[in-house]
């Protein structure tokens, strides 16, 4: 069992020591798998080896498969071995972490990065860091591309990670009150203006209607008894007012 000492010294070599990456983000199988696929298979094997099961919903896994698959192409496009790879992979990983799960600011991961760079190109053993594989123009471009991929968007990546989203509502669902059929098949008069009896009774509908056309097909022309006794008489009231004499003024 560590006694205090030896855990107080402990915290101090994986903050302040050489060795501060965990190389266990990635195996070497695992590495070796990826670099024979082309930018589509590493993301989807990424996405297998994460275990991201809900990038189509997601917003923080499609980030991080979109972090981690840049960062894979890249380096390989450096034609960097297994080895380097995999070095590399555990550092991108080791910055991430430093930034979602402790919190870190941009000016104390950047020091994380050259704490871990520190011994690139040394000859001796015990100052050699975690990136012990590369060489000080492979340390250098790995800098810069830090510095692009995570550095210069530092704040983009806190306020997805440390900001609670709110949830966005795709679908609504409604009830909707629809109006009673119609009885007529023509819309009601306007009431303004009329009185209540003579608007019912223009909603009121004739009950002894019959469709046109039920005629029988030898009545068609002749006129109805109604016609002819209002045609007699308009007929003959004409024929009285014809026959009064018209006087005529004496121009004398």
């Amino acid at each position: 069992m560590a006694t205090a000492g030896q855990e107080e010294d402990q915290d101090q070599d994986a903050v302040g020591g050489q060795k501060t990456i965990n190389h266990t983000f990635l195996s070497l199988s695992q590495i070796t798998a990826l670099s024979e696929e082309d930018a589509e298979g590493i993301q989807k094997k990424l996405a297998e080896f994460l275990n991201l099961k809900q990038l189509k919903t997601s917003l923080m896994e499609a980030i991080l498969l979109d972090y981690y698959t840049a960062g894979f192409c890249w380096a390989k496009e450096m034609n960097f071995s297994v080895m380097q790879l995999s070095q590399f992979m555990d550092l991108i990983n080791f910055l991430l972490e430093n930034l979602r799960d402790r919190h870190m600011s941009l000016e104390d991961n950047v020091k994380e990065l050259g704490r871990a760079m520190s011994g690139i190109g040394e000859t001796d053993s015990e100052r050699s860091g975690d990136l012990d594989a590369f060489n000080t123009d492979q340390a250098k471009a790995i800098i810069d591309h830090m510095n692009m991929s995570l550095f210069r968007l530092y704040k983009l990546y806190q306020h997805i990670f440390h900001r609670p989203r709110e949830e966005h509502v795709i679908s609504y669902e409604y009830m909707v009150e629809l109006a009673p059929p119609a009885v007529t098949s023509f819309p009601a008069p306007p009431e303004e203006g009329v009185s209540s009896d003579f608007y019912a009774s223009l909603l009121a509908l004739p009950t002894d209607m019959e469709p046109k056309g039920s005629e029988p097909e030898g009545h068609l022309g002749e006129p109805s008894p109604e016609a002819e006794s209002f045609g007699a008489g308009a007929v003959s009231g004409f024929a009285c007012e014809d026959q009064e004499p018209t006087v005529l003024p004496n121009p004398k």
